[in-house]
């Protein structure tokens, strides 16, 4: 596992699979998105809107489901941080871009940042599409060199004695974070507590709150 802590060391060495050339398949789905786009057949803000559905609600909904399950399955959430692929292949959310999971689980001492900082590796089967901040030289670089920093950039400001823990991910590995369940949500049921979670609670950006609690 490659994480950092917010200091910026290295736990371990950065897995050095990555592809700093687009692949083929995203370079003709790239093309054949600009073709239709000038032939008039794609309306861009149409299709902006469907890549900001899947990257911020439908997507994401299926690390919210496996969160949602490990808050109020204890036998779960033990499962889940020891075998995070296992885990969440229970749901049947597997697949390419997510075959190696780990789960790192956030605590009122701990909070945990996920990043990838040489490209974009990202758990699209439980997150769906990245958001393109992800993607960003200026997040890849800043989470690990000032972390703190960046999640008050997010509006997540923490306690300095809250230690942050930013883990890397690799074209063989990625994250995702179990976020800290939020007071006051112990009435709630399984797919009540799972509307609540949000892609960026997930990546570790932020913190999950009730509705009017703020962050």
């Amino acid at each position: 596992m490659a994480g950092h802590d917010d200091h910026g060391h290295d736990h371990d060495t950065h897995d050095d699979g990555h592809d700093h050339i687009p692949s083929e398949v995203v370079l003709r789905v790239k093309a054949l998105e600009s073709l239709l786009i000038e032939k008039g057949l794609v309306d861009p803000a149409a299709l902006d809107a469907l890549i900001d559905t899947y990257e911020n609600r439908i997507g994401p909904r299926n690390g919210a489901a496996v969160v949602a399950r490990a808050w109020t399955d204890p036998a779960y959430r033990e499962r889940l941080l020891a075998d995070g692929s296992a885990a969440i292949a229970e749901f049947g959310y597997t697949g390419r871009q997510g075959e190696d999971m780990v789960v790192v689980e956030n605590s009122a001492t701990v909070h945990n940042l996920v990043v990838c900082t040489l490209c974009s590796c990202y758990p699209w089967p439980v997150l769906g599409l990245p958001p393109a901040w992800y993607k960003s030289q200026a997040y890849r670089s800043r989470a690990v060199i000032d972390p703190r920093g960046v999640l008050a950039d997010f509006g997540l400001v923490l306690d300095d004695d809250v230690e942050i823990r930013v883990w890397d991910s690799t074209a063989e590995l990625r994250y995702l974070v179990l976020p800290e369940r939020p007071a006051g949500s112990e009435h709630l049921d399984e797919a009540a507590l799972a509307a609540l979670v949000g892609r960026d609670a997930m990546i570790g950006v932020a913190k999950v709150s009730l509705p009017g609690a703020g962050a």
